[in-house]
């Protein structure tokens, strides 16, 4: 199982970093009116390699224990505006629209090669 395991994990790593960056960047746009409400995002680059390398992973010590597909928590970052506002509000709307939009595009690509790679697992179980 552990080949088939490192053969998809890359892909199902990113899906869920971009799938809890895409919850993150909605809830700053959600909050773009709300006082002192600080903007944040996920580094994807170091989070991704984290995830990869097996840091934050947890281990079972009985093998009833479920597992987790990253293990640990998400380092969250706040964002630095590029024009402070007077509220204390650092959600800048056209900023946190064109990272959600980029997100999602990656997402949707990620989506796309984790299906073409399971979508190659078939035919080769099937001898295609």
């Amino acid at each position: 199982m552990t080949v088939l395991e490192n053969y998809l994990k890359p892909h199902a790593a990113a899906l869920q970093l971009r799938q809890q960056r895409m919850e993150v960047l909605s809830s700053n746009i959600a909050n773009a009116a709300t006082p002192n409400f600080k903007a944040r995002d996920i580094d994807f680059a170091s989070e991704y390699s984290r995830a990869l390398s097996g840091m934050g992973t947890l281990k079972s010590t009985n093998k009833g224990h479920l597992t987790t597909a990253t293990g640990g928590s998400t380092e969250m970052l706040y964002r630095q505006p590029i024009s402070p506002s007077v509220d204390g509000n650092t959600v800048e709307l056209h900023v946190e629209q064109l990272q959600f939009a980029e997100n999602t595009t990656r997402y949707e690509a990620t989506l796309q090669f984790l299906s073409d790679r399971i979508s190659g697992l078939r035919k080769a179980m099937r001898g295609e």
